[in-house]
């Protein structure tokens, strides 16, 4: 399985079956598995979009190596709670 590095960009559908593009902004480890957070690079790219204007959701890393929607509302708190203390610590 190829690691994701922070920085990689790789294409997905949403909800609309339209592909997207998305970069890697942070890779999470916690208990229950692997997790990326990802915007989309439309976003990324925008001169005036400052952090708080950037949507950034987060997919789990299966044993494959494939990415898959978080399922539960509890895994996303979590994910995203290590997220959040992830970037204070970055500050």
């Amino acid at each position: 399985m190829e690691k994701v590095e922070i920085g990689e960009v790789f294409t997905i559908s949403d909800e609309n079956e339209e592909d997207q593009e998305v970069e890697v902004v942070g890779i999470i480890e916690i208990e229950s598995g692997e997790y990326v957070a990802v915007s989309f690079v439309e976003d990324l790219q925008e001169e005036n979009a400052d952090e708080q204007d950037i949507d950034i959701f987060f997919l789990k890393i299966d044993e494959e190596g494939d990415f898959s929607a978080i399922e539960s509302d509890e895994e996303f708190e979590k994910v995203s709670g290590a997220f959040d203390e992830m970037m204070r610590e970055e500050e």
